[in-house]
């Protein structure tokens, strides 16, 4: 009757057979050497199994042909192979039965390769749209509440940044410009001028690097002299349906420059119908609308509005962006988004509004879109700064829980930086 042998404390021989009958105390064995224990024959040297050894182990050929080995094998005759050794605890660890468990889920985490076989989310350049501001200048301006970022010149900057955010599989690019404060007005007219600086940007873009998607905002704060995302009434009210019809029209006109993909993050309602048929109506059928579904009235917004110099002149924006204490008003937006033609669905901020995600994905085909904001990226790079965290970890960490919720594509100030670390390269 065969036996199976397993380890006990101090090396001390266990041998338990298939009649449950256990036998304690049995010659020690050396601490490299198990053996199996057969009745009625001789022990043999069980295999090695070095979970934590990274040494090569040179192996010397027998000179044998195959058909020799299998004679050999066939008439039981074959080297030994190397011994079996099990790592022990540290002295002191108490000697206890195993937990009667049927299900054990560390072991599908115990080596990197099970881990990696199992990974459920992941990440590539290609779930990044890299957020670019630009501006008429031709230098590049650092944004001093976002390391990192800076307002680009749009001849050169924007070029520069778009090369090096490609050369890491990063192709897809949504432009914020910073618009001189002469054109800004109370109508915001210069959102639809087709030699104004974000079709001009467009054009340069795709002349240069064709095959790029280039998304666009389609709000009216950049141009505006209010710094509101529509038209000002004069009892301060923001003017629903006047608005959208300026944000047709600049649709349209990023849409004739050359854009892929709008984005009304404007939040005014019905805009997304609206939008649809003025696009249809100019020939851009092609031009997919991803739609600021559920954008809230947040407090992260702050640096991105220092980069775009577009902070309310007066009041907030809470009357038209949603209120950070609800949840289903979010499931409204999302069943008028995808009635009106929306392509893709955006959450917007991302880490804190993770149940949002989730709640989008779960109740729409559509693909979903997530903006990890200025507030979050600037959080970050801080507590990196101040080696309160590891910004590298961190930052990773964060974009892959954005995945896991649901999100398809990231809108990310991290982009380029990401990219370089799955790349394999230090993030910059």
């Amino acid at each position: 009757m065969a036996s199976i042998l397993s380890p006990a404390p101090g090396n001390v021989g266990v041998v338990r057979s298939i009649d449950d009958k256990t036998y304690v105390g049995l010659r020690p064995l050396s601490t490299r050497t198990h053996v199996a224990v057969t009745r009625g024959s001789k022990a043999r040297p069980l295999a090695v199994v070095r979970a934590s050894s990274e040494k090569e182990v040179s192996v010397k050929s027998s000179g044998l042909s195959i058909e020799e080995c299998e004679a050999a094998a066939v008439a039981g005759k074959f080297s030994d192979p190397p011994p079996l050794y099990r790592p022990q605890g540290p002295k002191g660890t108490p000697i206890v039965q195993p937990l009667p468990l049927t299900r054990r889920p560390r072991r599908n985490r115990k080596s990197p390769a099970l881990r990696a076989a199992f990974q459920e989310t992941t990440l590539s350049p290609s779930n990044f749209v890299h957020p670019l501001f630009i501006h008429e200048g031709e230098e590049d301006v650092p944004i001093g509440a976002m390391p990192g970022c800076f307002r680009l010149g749009w001849r050169h900057g924007l070029l520069e940044e778009v090369y090096k955010a490609r050369d890491v599989g990063v192709n897809s690019f949504v432009l914020f410009p910073k618009i001189p404060d002469p054109l800004k007005s109370q109508t915001g007219d210069e959102a639809y001028n087709d030699n104004g600086l974000v079709p001009r940007a467009i054009r340069l873009l795709k002349d240069k690097y064709p095959d790029i998607v280039i998304y666009t905002d389609v709000a009216l704060d950049p141009y505006s002299s209010d710094g509101h995302d529509g038209i000002v009434r004069e009892d301060g009210v923001i003017m629903n349906d006047e608005t959208v019809h300026q944000l047709c029209r600049q649709a349209v006109s990023q849409a004739r420059a050359g854009a892929d993909v709008v984005s009304p993050s404007d939040m005014m309602d019905g805009r997304i119908l609206a939008i649809r048929m003025a696009l249809d109506a100019e020939g851009f059928q092609d031009v997919s609308i991803m739609s600021y579904t559920a954008k809230y009235a947040s407090a992260f917004y702050g640096p991105f509005r220092e980069a775009l110099d577009s902070n309310p002149r007066f009041g907030d924006k809470k009357t038209y962006q949603m209120n950070p204490a609800n949840y289903r008003e979010a499931l409204v937006e999302t069943e008028a988004d995808e009635a009106e033609g929306a392509d893709i669905l955006l959450v917007k901020p991302g880490l804190p509004y993770l149940d949002i995600i989730r709640l989008l994905r779960d109740n729409s085909s559509l693909p979903i879109a997530v903006y990890q904001v200025s507030g979050e990226y600037s959080m970050i790079k801080a507590g990196g700064v101040l080696k309160m965290i590891d910004e590298e970890k961190v930052m990773m960490e964060s974009l892959l829980c954005l995945r896991r919720a649901g999100a398809d594509i990231i809108l990310t100030y991290f982009a380029r930086q990401a990219a370089s670390v799955l790349c394999g390269m230090k993030g910059n």
